[in-house]
Parts: C-alpha cells; structure tokens; sequence
C-alpha cells in the first residue's frame, strides 16, 4: 500500500486483557470502526498472527500494525451560519454565540457547518496557527450544544489563550437540564474520561483515564428534572454529558447517553440540554479579565416553559 507504515510495538501492560480493536483504538488514536477494519484486512499481527477483533491482549504482546496512510487534510468551507451570534470582536479575538447543529470545525464524517466556516463566510480573519481545519480554535462545543466559545484572530491571542485553557485559567460555566434530581444538591464529580470501550461516537467514565473535574450546583428543580449550575475544571470532550450519565442523570434530550426518549419528545427537544452560559478569560493583548454572558435559545427556554407550567 502506497504512504503505508509499519510499526512493531509492545502491548502495554495497563490495557491487559482489553479486545484488540479497543487497545488498537487506544494506542493509535483510530476509532473502534477504523481497528476493526485493519483487523479484518489482515493488517494487524499479534505475536506473529491474526486474530479476531474480540481477541483480548496480553499486556507485552507484540503488534505488528501496517498503518494507513494519513487522511486528506479537512477544508474550511466558508459557510454562512444562521443564528450564530457575534458577541465581541476585536484585532485579536472573537466570542461567538453558537447555535445548535454547528460544529467548532471541520471534521472527517462532519459535513455541516462549522464555526469556522460561518467566520470565514462572514469575513472574519482569523489566526493561521494550528492544523488548518482547526485554525484559532482554542476550545470547542460540540455539535449539539448552544453558548460561548472565543476564536483567536491573532497569533498572539491564540498562543496566549491555548496557553490559558491548558492551565484552566478561563471560566466555563454551562446550565444543564438533567433528569430526575441529584443528590446531594450540589457537589463535584471527579472521575476520569476516555473513549468509550465499545461505543465507536461515546466516551465513558474509565479507569486510568484523564483526569475529569465536574462541579454542580442546583438551580432549580421541576418534577422530572432539575437544572444545574455547572462549571468545568478540567475540558474533555462530552465531559458534561459523560459525567451526569455516570451519575444516572443524564441531560434531558441526551439521547447518545441514556436519556428518556419520551421525556425530550413531550419538551419538544432534539439535542440535549446543555448550554454554555458564561465565558471568562484573560485577554491575551490587554491582560484585563473579560466575561460574557447568553440567553438560552429558544428550544430550551421554550422546555423549561413546559416544566414550570406542571410544577
């Protein structure tokens, strides 16, 4: 195969008796999908032979792997974004209010708009540092949830404020409608996050995973549901979603994490509950400490409506 390579490496010992495709998706960064593809092409060895996917590893087992070939790189698509909002914009950053259905970038399998798209439609320029689909994206939302993100539009302001979220200086504060009601009322959810073992699109509470900081407090409660305050420590991705569904309350209308069908059908909801309420960070040129604020959308006001009217 053309751009193919090998690599000859050692199982490690803490993914011991893990399947083949969950350890190769561990090791390489493939999705689960993507392992078992390579498995059944006869482009994995273990020890000197093939093995099915479901074949559990031994820690200290050799892999022979014949890697594909790096993808093509992702466009930017310069995309109007209807309903994305801009809620400050200077030479050196820009905060955007971001509507449901939009990505933070382009992505292989993303084909809809992104926040980047919707800046370049709009004549926005923004930083060139980092890969070329993720240009200024200094952290994201998924595709799902509403609220804040900054975009870096100078190389100062993205150097400056990737430095900021790896150190967990800027304030990320979301409300989050969950089923039922946690108990306590407010408290910290610390527990580590990884890719899912066997869902391809999930992520998981997960031994030995990063370290993941939720803190939660309750702003009000309705019969089915409750409202939280919620503010992140740590940024890993679904980290919000991930750690409600550990809890058993998983956001309303999160139907890839185990919510009620029924219950986002009656509010009306097509996505979860999940908004990014408050943004703060030190801005990068003037070093003066910045917040901002957003409203709810209309799907989530309109679900919190029906709540309060059955209280």
């Amino acid at each position: 195969m053309i751009g193919a390579e090998k690599r000859t490496l050692p199982v490690p010992e803490g993914l011991e008796g893990e399947r083949l495709d969950a350890a190769l998706a561990r090791m390489f960064g493939f999705s689960r999908t993507r392992a078992a593809e390579l498995i059944a092409d006869g482009k994995v060895l273990v020890d000197g032979r093939a093995v099915a996917k479901s074949e559990r590893v031994t820690g200290g087992a050799w892999l022979e792997v014949e890697m594909p070939p790096p993808p093509a790189p992702v466009q930017v698509v310069a995309e109007p974004v209807p309903g994305m909002k801009i809620v400050y914009n200077d030479e050196h950053v820009v905060v955007v209010d971001k509507p449901a259905g939009v990505a933070a970038h382009p992505s292989p399998g993303w084909d809809g708009p992104t926040v980047i798209g919707g800046l370049a439609a709009a004549g926005f320029r923004i930083s060139t540092s980092g890969a070329a689909e993720r240009q200024g994206v200094v952290h994201r939302l998924d595709v799902g949830t509403t609220g804040l993100m900054v975009v870096a539009k100078s190389e100062l302001a993205y150097s400056r404020l990737k430095y900021q979220f790896r150190e967990r200086i800027p304030e990320k504060r979301y409300h989050a409608l969950v089923q039922g009601h946690p108990d306590p009322l407010r408290g910290t959810i610390d527990a580590p996050i990884d890719r899912h073992p066997t869902h391809e699109y999930k992520w998981a509470v997960v031994a030995g995973g990063k370290p993941s900081v939720t803190h939660y407090d309750t702003l009000e409660a309705f019969r089915a549901a409750t409202l939280l305050d919620v503010k992140l420590e740590t940024g890993r991705t679904h980290q919000i979603r991930v750690h409600m569904a550990a809890l058993h309350h998983p956001c309303v209308g999160d139907l890839l994490y185990g919510a009620d069908p029924t219950l986002a059908a009656r509010l009306g909801l097509k996505r979860q509950w999940l908004h990014a309420v408050h943004l703060g960070f030190i801005h990068p040129a003037t070093e003066q400490w910045v917040e901002f604020d957003s409203e709810y959308p209309a799907d989530l006001a309109h679900a919190l409506d029906i709540l309060r009217a059955e209280l």
